[in-house]
């Protein structure tokens, strides 16, 4: 497999390069990482402070305070900022490291396609938890 900057052809130069540079979009991914990493830390506190209220409690108190709707909401928010962060930073990852173009596709599909499936695993987890202790 050729690489796109290997010089194959009458490309110049400057046309082997194009599409192979950090201006792809690159300032709004920064900006998605940064805001994705203050909505963590602010959902990491909450998330603390959740946890030291339920330090010692059993399970059936855990589910009762974690049902509670701010609670929940809360730790859904927390699951999607802190999965569309880690698929932000293994994007960059794999577009900087990765040089071959299928494999790079292929590992970013099987990555979207892995955080997008734990990340519903868990968010269902939240929501059963939320609507069955009521009942």
């Amino acid at each position: 497999m050729k690489m796109k900057w290997e010089n194959h052809g009458i490309k110049t130069p400057l046309a082997r390069a194009r599409g192979l540079g950090a201006a792809r979009g690159a300032v709004e991914n920064w900006i998605k990482l940064r805001v994705t990493a203050v909505a963590n830390v602010i959902l990491s506190v909450w998330f603390l402070w959740f946890l030291s209220q339920t330090v010692g409690a059993s399970h059936a108190e855990f589910t009762v305070k974690l049902a509670d709707p701010r609670n929940a909401i809360c730790m859904i928010l927390l699951i999607i900022s802190a999965f569309m962060h880690a698929v932000l930073g293994n994007r960059e990852i794999v577009e900087d490291y990765f040089h071959n173009e299928y494999f790079k596709i292929f590992k970013l599909v099987g990555m979207y396609l892995f955080f997008f499936a734990v990340a519903l695993a868990c968010a269902f987890s939240v929501l059963k938890i939320a609507f069955t202790v009521g009942v």
